[in-house]
């Protein structure tokens, strides 16, 4: 697989219904939002996570398709197992008094970075997105050719709060009664249309293997993402509109936030009253409206 050639920008909206798309876990988990706008936030973390989750689902870590960073990974396990593969015996870093510092060793060299490539070779999200990998065994570091803002709702969201009720008793002593009853909170956004951007380097694209194969798959990814990341807790999410502006070579043929100027919104409905569904809105490219889902748009 040869790595790609053109810079790729990117606009990417998603909407969120009853739910909360990303708690702060600073707040209570309440939605992030921006405290002087009110509009709503949503991490580039949380995105990437997604698009992980779903290449995982996706791809069942078979090769060159693993994950690197996913739940319960031991990630400088992981890159020992990557050198034991590589067949490359560590040595021990020293310190100034000559005692070792890490029993397992950890490249130097040449062989970190033989252990660099094999880690963008085989794990996706680190051609993907790029990886620290200088925690234990160093593998040196990536950095990713896709790159996401965070995502930022088109108008202000409000929080909701909703008590939580149980009506069993979780233990078996008396009284139960204390048991029963309010148990916690729950937020939500009853609705937010919600925007992101994004950037793919050909260059980084070179350094780290990124490929035409693994661009597909990430546009997929973040079409079908939501489809399979449905919870209570975040309500109705899904991916409205994709659209991706292809350059004609490495440098690209204009800056990426002209042609994000492009790709504007409207309330359809009555603005006075909130959005309560993505029919309240129109996407627009160049003024008129966009029909597809997945827009692929050749800048000259």
């Amino acid at each position: 697989m040869s790595a790609i050639t053109s810079r790729y920008d990117f606009v990417f909206f998603f909407d969120v219904k009853d739910g909360n798309p990303n708690g702060d876990p600073d707040a209570g988990n309440l939605p992030r939002v921006d405290a002087e706008t009110g509009m709503g936030l949503i991490t580039d973390v949380c995105l990437k996570r997604k698009v992980r989750n779903y290449v995982h689902l996706r791809k069942k870590l078979e090769r060159p398709y693993s994950i690197f960073v996913r739940e319960r990974a031991i990630l400088n396990q992981q890159i020992r197992e990557g050198y034991e593969e590589l067949k490359i015996n560590l040595t021990s870093d020293k310190t100034k008094d000559g005692e070792k510092r890490e029993k397992k060793g950890v490249a130097q060299g040449s062989e970190r970075e033989q252990g660099r490539n094999f880690m963008c070779k085989n794990y996706f999200d680190i051609r993907t997105f790029g990886a620290v990998m200088t925690t234990g065994s160093n593998a040196g570091q990536v950095r990713g050719p896709v790159q996401l803002t965070f995502a930022r709702s088109v108008e202000p969201v409000i929080s909701l709060e909703h008590s939580i009720t149980v009506c069993a008793a979780r233990k078996e002593e008396d009284p139960v009664e204390g048991q029963i009853g309010i148990q916690g909170r729950k937020y939500t956004v009853p609705y937010g249309l919600y925007r992101a951007h994004g950037f793919i380097s050909a260059h980084l694209a070179e350094q780290s293997g990124f490929s035409q194969e693994d661009i597909d798959l990430f546009w997929k990814a973040l079409q079908e993402m939501f489809e399979h990341d449905h919870s209570a807790a975040r309500g109705l999410m899904c991916t409205r509109k994709l659209v991706v502006f292809e350059h004609k070579d490495a440098l690209g043929n204009k800056p990426a936030h002209e042609l994000f100027e492009r790709v504007t919104w409207k309330r359809k409905n009555n603005e006075t009253k909130p959005a309560r569904e993505f029919t309240d809105y129109e996407i627009q490219l160049d003024g008129k409206p966009i029909a597809e889902t997945f827009k692929v748009v050749n800048v000259g």
